[in-house]
């Protein structure tokens, strides 16, 4: 068996947490901003911090696994 999780959780987390997409902490004018497609070095940093920690609890602590196949 293959487990894909490794593959699916931080390709997910990559695209949702890319700064300025949906979101950016810490923004340019307030705390968060929407969908605003800047970013900036500070916010490239704890969108890095998040998108690790959401890594590290789904494919360590939890133990995410994606089976495909029969």
């Amino acid at each position: 068996m293959q487990d894909w999780a490794g593959v699916f959780i931080p390709l997910v987390l990559f695209i949702l947490l890319s700064p300025g997409l949906l979101f950016q902490i810490p923004g340019k004018c307030r705390i968060i901003e929407f969908g605003n497609f800047h970013t900036s070095a500070v916010s490239i940093i704890v969108h890095s911090v998040i998108f690790f920690s959401f890594a590290a609890i789904f494919l360590i602590a939890v133990g995410v696994h994606i089976d495909l196949g029969p």
